[in-house]
């Protein structure tokens, strides 16, 4: 089941040929974890989903508060049956005709719900090894921030990734530098600075890279900064991660030659958890 404009439809029922998402990639979308009923990390969650829909020009519905935001999620949860532990995805797309310019701004949506099969975040330190993807570049700009569905740079390397036997890739702007991996945002820790490039280099907006940037000014000894990555940069660090919400933390074992550890990863995912269960 999945809740398009909330109610609760089949799936399979659905003609998506005509749905500007599905032709022209005009749709955002939000990818939450759901745990014991409730959306982690709701607030922001919410906020940025409204952001990135004014920033593409689509027309708010009025009454998609918050609550109503949570509840539709949630139901949807209940309905499969996975409200303990779940990933959610929604995904808003102008609800209109016409070609590359729309009749309206006008929005609908469309939520569906999977299984976890955790509650609380692991730190995974088996091999996890990634490679620079080179084929493609992230334009600097603020549509890169953004979670559309036109993400055909990560499908690619995604290919790429597992065509020669990578765990994931990381990806480069136009400028050649490293800003994020396949699905997630990417930290590098180096002589106990940890650092993650900054928005403006075209990286998307993360939850959980906003998250670990809290959590981490707890960590003593511990520096945090936002600044640019080259890939040389990657070959000297002492430990590379990447976070998203549904895995949180990953430590990334080898890049090329380089191995690392996963020590601040670990302790992160301590300070995660904790956060959560408060």
């Amino acid at each position: 089941m999945i809740n398009l404009n909330g109610e609760l439809v089949l799936q399979a029922d659905q003609d998506w040929t005509s749905n500007r998402s599905f032709l022209y990639g005009d749709g955002i979308f939000d990818t939450l974890k759901i745990v014991d009923g409730k959306v982690l990390f709701l607030e922001d969650h919410y906020f940025r989903l409204m952001a990135s829909m004014r920033i593409v020009r689509m027309e708010i519905p009025m009454d998609f508060t918050m609550e109503r935001f949570e509840a539709e999620i949630i139901k949807t949860a209940q309905m499969n049956l996975c409200v303990d532990s779940a990933r959610a995805r929604i995904t808003f797309y102008r609800d209109s005709s016409g070609y590359y310019l729309p009749k309206t701004s006008q929005v609908a949506y469309v939520i569906r719900v999977h299984p976890l099969e955790q509650k609380l975040y692991t730190c995974l330190t088996q091999a996890y090894e990634v490679d620079l993807y080179k084929d493609f570049h992230i334009a600097k700009n603020l549509l890169s921030t953004l979670k559309t569905t036109s993400k055909m740079i990560h499908v690619t390397g995604s290919i790429f990734a597992h065509e020669n036997g990578y765990q994931n890739c990381l990806l480069i702007n136009d400028d050649k530098n490293v800003i994020e991996a396949i699905n997630g945002n990417l930290f590098m820790l180096k002589d106990n600075k940890l650092i993650t490039p900054p928005v403006s280099e075209g990286c998307l907006n993360g939850i959980m890279r906003k998250k670990i940037l809290q959590l981490a000014q707890k960590v003593q000894e511990i520096e945090v900064v936002e600044s640019i990555i080259s890939p040389f940069d990657l070959q000297n660090a002492d430990e590379l991660f990447i976070t998203n919400v549904i895995t949180g933390i990953q430590p990334i074992s080898q890049y090329r030659k380089k191995k690392y550890s996963a020590k601040l990863s670990e302790k992160l995912t301590e300070l995660l958890n904790e956060y959560i269960q408060a």
